[in-house]
């Protein structure tokens, strides 16, 4: 139903509270289709692999684009504590040691941790979705 929209990436919340399809168009713009009478229980953090990278780099992208919209919005508090959660669920099990305290630091962390894992399972993740949400953290200083 949602192909003719031509999403860069699309998949299901693993960490929200009811089931949420997540999809990230051109320009780049998030969409959540919230399900709020579908109750979802929490995932656990991910497990790279060759068959997951792309989906990775999906979640990440997503996540970077949400708390972006948080940043912009002042919420802070939500921010760190939402770098936390990327760092449990997504940058650690990717090998990265230290939880980011910006957004530009979980970017640059997770590139370098994407390269190490393609190369550690021999695959390589497109980096459309990367190129394309770029232009949403230009702006961006470490403060």
């Amino acid at each position: 139903m949602l192909a003719r929209l031509d999403p860069l990436a699309q998949q299901w919340d693993r960490l929200s509270p009811e089931w949420c399809w997540m999809l990230i168009l051109r320009g780049p713009a998030k969409v959540d289709l919230i399900f709020p009478d579908e109750p979802h229980a929490n995932e656990p953090p991910w497990r790279p692999s060759r068959e997951n990278l792309d989906a990775i780099e999906a979640h990440f992208w997503d996540w970077m684009l949400w708390l972006r919209g948080k940043e912009a919005g002042g919420k802070a508090d939500v921010v760190a504590s939402e770098l936390d959660k990327v760092f449990n669920h997504l940058l650690a099990p990717l090998g990265v040691k230290a939880s980011p305290s910006s957004i530009r630091e979980a970017i640059a962390s997770y590139r370098a941790a994407r390269d190490r894992a393609e190369q550690r399972v021999g695959v390589v993740v497109r980096r459309e979705l990367d190129a394309a949400v770029a232009p949403a953290f230009a702006d961006q200083r470490d403060t």
